[in-house]
């Protein structure tokens, strides 16, 4: 039977109609039981707290406990193979950070690709870096600090938290833009790389802001500018290094994930929820409380993002020839 124009359009419309419709009962039927954050951090850290606050204001809005599970271990591996092995029916949801971005060429043999088994869901948050020297450094700028590295190379030491960290990369894409020499001394997570820096075992450091505020308003470190592409309200009077180092960005971030596969239209229902959050003027304070800033955007946004973040790590990780530990 050869079915008229008219009703083959028809029946395609309807067909779209039907589509939609399904779409639409999929994502008002979201969440339809609690949802898990998995988070490749132990409890209490800057990622675990973030990963608390957006699954607080998740399950107000969307009515469904969001719990985070903590899955430490392998520099987020562990987690993030967790979460592409899960369904993709947005019930589970991985706290997607700096260092999934950075593991692509940090690792050599992953069971995953993160690019390609994550689909990239919404930014939340951004946390600057501080570069900040032992009072024995006598730079009080960084167009000091980089005179001083290039007079005395490896005179000074690139302390960090541990290697292939954010502070670790940050100081490494320092020392590929700016030409400098500074060999990398690893410490042992925040507590042991403040200690290290206060003590004078390490001379510069690339800090999260929140982990080395307390030491610059006591004068145990001096600040010399933020590694953020503009200045942060925390320490307003401080440059940005990029005012010193051409194309110099450097910032460890959170976002939300879920395994590639889950449906459009429950991506866009968390993504609506989670830009909502980030507007809210309670979330936005806790956040500030953290040394935060919100990252708002679309999963196209964040996807470029993480694109992007990729591309730049993946140079940082060749260039000082890491490998995982």
């Amino acid at each position: 039977m050869q079915l008229s124009r008219r009703t083959v359009l028809q029946l395609a419309s309807g067909a779209a109609t039907l589509a939609a419709s399904s779409g639409l009962a999929r994502a008002q039927a979201y969440p339809a039981r609690p949802v898990r954050i998995v988070v490749g951090f132990p409890p209490g850290g800057a990622q675990d707290v973030h990963a608390r606050l957006i699954g607080e204001w998740l399950s107000a809005r969307l009515g469904q406990p969001f719990a985070v599970e903590n899955r430490p271990g392998a520099g987020t591996n562990i987690a993030t193979e967790a979460v592409v092995r899960a369904p993709a029916d947005g019930h589970t949801l991985l706290l997607v950070v700096a260092a999934n971005t950075v593991n692509a060429t940090l690792y050599d043999k992953l069971a995953f690709d993160f690019v390609r088994d994550i689909a990239p869901v919404a930014g939340v948050s951004r946390v600057p870096l501080v570069v900040v020297v032992n009072p024995s450094v006598t730079a009080r700028t960084m167009a000091e600090l980089i005179a001083e590295a290039k007079a005395n190379p490896g005179g000074l030491k690139l302390g960090s938290t541990g290697n292939g960290g954010t502070p670790h990369l940050a100081g490494e894409l320092f020392k590929m833009l700016a030409g400098v020499d500074m060999p990398h001394t690893p410490f042992r997570g925040a507590d042991g790389a403040q200690a290290g820096m206060v003590e004078g075992r390490a001379q510069v450091m690339f800090s999260l802001l929140p982990e080395a505020i307390d030491n610059v308003r006591a004068g145990k470190l001096r600040a010399l500018a933020v590694t953020t592409a503009r200045r942060v309200e925390t320490l307003p009077d401080l440059p940005v290094v990029a005012d010193f180092v051409q194309g110099y960005e450097a910032s460890t971030w959170n976002g939300v994930g879920a395994p590639t596969g889950t449906p459009v239209e429950i991506v866009k229902a968390l993504n609506d929820a989670i830009n909502a959050g980030l507007a809210d003027s309670k979330i936005k304070a806790r956040l500030a409380e953290q040394g935060s800033v919100p990252l708002p955007g679309s999963p196209a946004d964040f996807g470029k993002f993480i694109a992007g973040e990729t591309e730049k790590w993946g140079k940082v990780v060749k260039f000082a020839n890491l490998k995982a530990s």
